[in-house]
């Protein structure tokens, strides 16, 4: 793998969930270093293009590759960072945030290895960066869901990895938050991160933005400059309707498709 690698790369993209078409013929390529959004309206495939691109949703017509291997061969993990819609923990097993935060280092970690002190500290900059330092050893089941929502972005922090990808990151997050997540990724960006993000509303983040994908009924309609001037609901397929309902929720665990 080359770093000048294109992260994603989806040919013919098609994606059907019972027997309904979702996405149709998508041709993407994400390029190391770009901040491209996801726009469209509920019920656009959105949240579907994300995860066949990451191999979570199978395809049932065309190809995409990770990095240049398909998704079930790919097994450099750590370059991802993934944020879904929602935290799912299941088994009814209390878990603190720490160790949800902590688990985004899994991919980094030698089978049996230890904790290292680089994992603790990138668990407590992570922690530090979404402002919840001072609720590390709470269970996360006691927090709301935009809260929750923090807690994702700061497992993906912790993996420091090269691509970020997120689904509705600022979906139920308050201004400040939000603002908090801008200017994180905007250090990220000028380290020459990637960002790949599903949004309704950019708000702060729409200045990070370089590039808008734009679907309609499963395909690209806008596919360049973001919406600087006229804003997001100006462009083809985009309405004024909150998607957060196109896909059920992963485990923040455990997201990675199996071999």
């Amino acid at each position: 793998m080359t770093s000048d690698q294109a992260v994603f790369t989806m040919k013919g993209g098609q994606v059907s969930l019972d027997r309904r078409p979702v996405l149709r013929g998508i041709d993407l390529t994400i390029e190391p270093g770009e901040v491209v959004s996801v726009l469209g309206a509920n019920g656009s495939g959105k949240s579907t293009l994300i995860r066949a691109l990451l191999g979570l949703t199978p395809l049932t017509g065309g190809t995409t590759l990770l990095y240049g291997r398909p998704p079930a061969r790919f097994r450099d993990w750590r370059r991802i960072g993934y944020v879904p819609q929602r935290l799912s923990v299941g088994g009814g097993v209390p878990t603190t945030i720490r160790e949800v935060v902590a688990s985004g280092r899994i991919a980094r970690q030698r089978r049996f290895r230890p904790t290292s002190a680089a994992d603790r500290e990138a668990t407590e900059r992570a922690l530090a960066a979404v402002g919840m330092t001072g609720r590390a050893g709470d269970p996360v089941q006691a927090l709301s869901g935009g809260q929750q929502q923090r807690v994702l972005i700061a497992r993906a922090l912790a993996g420091e990895p090269d691509t970020y990808v997120m689904d509705e990151p600022t979906a139920g997050v308050d201004a400040d938050s939000q603002q908090l997540l801008a200017d994180t990724l905007s250090a990220l960006v000028s380290q020459g991160r990637t960002v790949l993000l599903v949004a309704h509303e950019l708000g702060p983040l729409e200045p990070l933005i370089t590039r808008a994908v734009v679907l309609r009924d499963g395909c690209v309609c806008h596919d360049g400059p973001p919406p600087r001037a006229v804003g997001a609901h100006a462009l083809p397929g985009h309405d004024h309707v909150h998607p957060h309902a196109e896909e059920n929720p992963v485990s923040t665990l455990d997201w990675r498709p199996t071999p």
